[in-house]
Formats: C-alpha cells, structure tokens, sequence
C-alpha cells in the first residue's frame, strides 16, 4: 500500500508510480488517436459531410448514454471499494483479537510457564502471516518463527492448522488444570475469531464481480468511445483526438482501479498493507506475553 499525505494533493498531479493507470494504457491511447484521425479524415477530408449531416445525431445518443455509464463506474467502484474496506476491517478485527488472546493468556498463565507463554507468543505471531501468504497463494516458512515446531503440511490449509494447534493447545491446558472451565469460555470467541476471519477474506478473494457485468462494462465503455468521433468531429474537427483519448482515460482509469481494489490482499501499490499488519500483530503479542 502506499503512504501519501492526503493533503498535497496538487503534487499528485505530477506525480506517477508503477501503478498509475496511464502507463497501462499508453497502447489503447495510440490506438484511439489513430482511429479518430482516420474517422476524422474521413468524414471532413474525403467524403465531406456536412455539419448537418445524419451522423452528428449520434451526440444525443452519447448525452443519453453518459449518465448510464456514469452511474454504471459509480456503482463498480463502489462495490470495489466496500469489498477493500470490509477487508481492512477484517484485518483490523485480527489485530484486535490477537491482542485480547494475548492479553488473556497473559492474565491466566502464570508467569512460572513459560513454556506455554512462549509457544502462544510463537503462534499467534504466525497466524496473520500463515493468513497473508493463505491468501496470496504462497507459502513462506521462513516467516515463520520455529516453523519446525509446527510441522505444517504446505499442501493443505496453513492457517487452518495453526488455529487449530492452538486450540489443541489451550484445551491440553485445561484437561491440566491450568485453566479453568470459565477461563476456556472467555478464550474461546478470540479463538474462534481467526478462522471466521480467514473465511471471510477467503469469501472477498474468491468471489470476485460477476462476469457478464464486468464484461459489460468493459464493452459499454468500448463502444462509447469508438463511436464519440462519428458525431463529435463536426464541431471538434481534429481536436477529436485528444478529446477521445481523455474521455478514454477517464473511464478505462475507473474501471482498472475498481479491478484493482476488488481483491485487496495481493502485491498491488493500492492493496492492503498485510506485511505491515502482520509485523505489528507479532510485535504487539511479543510484548504483551
């Protein structure tokens, strides 16, 4: 994710970083501008249409579909845009409640077990990276602390096998005795809380936006523009070309960003700052415990 001051906004203007929609369509802008100077050599140089020609017309038809495809990016990055918040949210949620499990144990182990204190420190420090890499479709023992301890099959569900080490760890305290009935109660929702988390970002990353939608807006924004010189040349003459790339860019920009945001726990320069999150939740848990 990157950090920015929200407040200069004017150097955004001038600023570009690999992730700017324009370097992804510097091919489509040279391709539109050859088309609309074709069209507008067509229609001004060798047929020689009139202004009131019947295809200036098509105007009205691009004043009625403007506000259709206005509200149709409106709703894409919208949409986008909630599934990488509720994403945040969840990972906000799994800083919380490492915390709490941490601050929990903390209050319940006795400070003579150690053993245990540096076993929970171990795995839930381990969880929000197994979750990150779950996630990215990777697995990366070497983030974890004493991977060897845990005997993780990468073939399977990674952070599934951690919950459920801890589980069976806190559950072989209490047959001990180290935690009483009431103590294993107040454990269990910080417990449970890992994998409803996983499953919901799970839901985010493998449920992405119906095709046939997306492909509709991506061919409603084609023929949008493809046919905005047919009419608009007549009044623009050859300013056409620039004027179509930029209606270009401006709704091709929409629709990659919302791409983008929709499945936030990738490498991307606007995806959430998982690494960050999950040095912090280790951090925090090592101090507490």
């Amino acid at each position: 994710m990157i950090d920015y001051n929200p407040k200069a906004w004017f150097t955004f203007i001038f600023r570009f970083h690999k992730a700017d929609t324009v370097r992804k369509l510097i091919p489509m802008f040279i391709a539109l501008s050859a088309y609309s100077a074709l069209i507008a050599f067509l229609e001004l140089e060798l047929l020689h249409l009139s202004p009131n020609s019947d295809l200036k017309q098509v105007t009205l038809v691009h004043s009625l579909l403007g506000f259709v495809i206005s509200l149709l990016l409106v709703f894409r990055t919208n949409s986008a845009y909630d599934r990488w918040w509720e994403g945040r949210k969840l990972w906000g949620s799994l800083v919380n409640n490492s915390r709490n499990l941490a601050l929990k144990l903390n209050a319940i182990l006795p400070a003579s077990n150690t053993a245990s204190r540096e076993y929970f420190r171990m795995m839930i420090g381990n969880y929000p990276f197994s979750l990150k890499n779950h996630l990215r479709n990777k697995y990366i023992p070497e983030e974890f602390q004493q991977a060897e301890r845990m005997q993780l099959q990468p073939e399977k569900h990674v952070p599934n096998q951690i919950a459920a080490q801890i589980m069976v760890h806190v559950h072989e305290l209490y047959r001990q005795g180290q935690i009483s009935g009431e103590q294993l109660l107040s454990l269990n929702p910080e417990l449970l809380s890992f994998t409803d988390i996983c499953g919901a970002c799970e839901r985010i990353k493998n449920t992405p936006i119906p095709f046939s939608y997306s492909i509709f807006i991506k061919k409603f924004i084609f023929f949008f523009v493809m046919t905005l010189p047919i009419g608009y040349v007549f009044t623009l003459h050859y300013l056409i070309i620039p004027v179509v790339v930029f209606v270009f860019y401006v709704l091709a920009s929409l629709e990659l960003i919302a791409e983008e945001i929709e499945d936030p726990f990738g490498f991307d320069a606007n995806d959430l700052p998982t690494d960050t999150i999950s040095g912090n939740i280790r951090k925090h848990v090592a101090e507490i415990l």
